[in-house]
């Protein structure tokens, strides 16, 4: 039986979970999640605790914020002018908005407020600063990248 290793392909069943138990995401009745070990697609926390796991295993694993998705940054918050944003779309607090960089990339940020000054936007990933449970039933693992 083949366990997993960086580079290896690997398709599983997951729920992922704060301390708490609050349920965040994971994959329903439908299909397992493909991904690659080694190569980002999971916190490298998780990406670690998968190593030399098998087709058939579970696991339940704690992974500390600093593993996963970072810690908070406080210095990842900012006011963006209004005029940034689309004037027929109420800004809420909690409300999701992507961004092109100037280099080009995507991000993420969340509206923590709005007022005359502008919009106060934080960059961190939603997930930073927590520590999360990861439960996973390894479906296949297969030798190898995906094309």
């Amino acid at each position: 039986m083949s366990r997993i290793e960086n580079g290896d392909v690997v398709s599983l069943h997951f729920t992922l979970s704060l301390l708490d138990g609050t349920r965040v995401d994971g994959t329903e009745a439908g299909a397992p999640w493909q991904i690659v070990i080694g190569q980002g697609d999971i916190p490298p926390g998780l990406d670690q605790c998968l190593v030399g796991l098998a087709a058939g295993d579970h696991g339940r694993f704690v992974v500390q914020a600093a593993d996963a998705y970072g810690e908070r940054d406080a210095n990842a918050r900012e006011i963006l002018p209004l005029a940034q944003f689309p004037a027929d779309t109420p800004l809420v607090p909690g409300m999701a908005f992507g961004f092109t960089l100037p280099d080009g990339h995507e991000t993420m940020g969340q509206v923590v407020a709005v007022s005359a000054a502008g919009v106060e936007m934080d960059f961190n990933h939603p997930l930073a600063g927590y520590d999360l449970v990861f439960e996973v039933d390894i479906v296949t693992v297969r030798t190898g990248r995906a094309p």
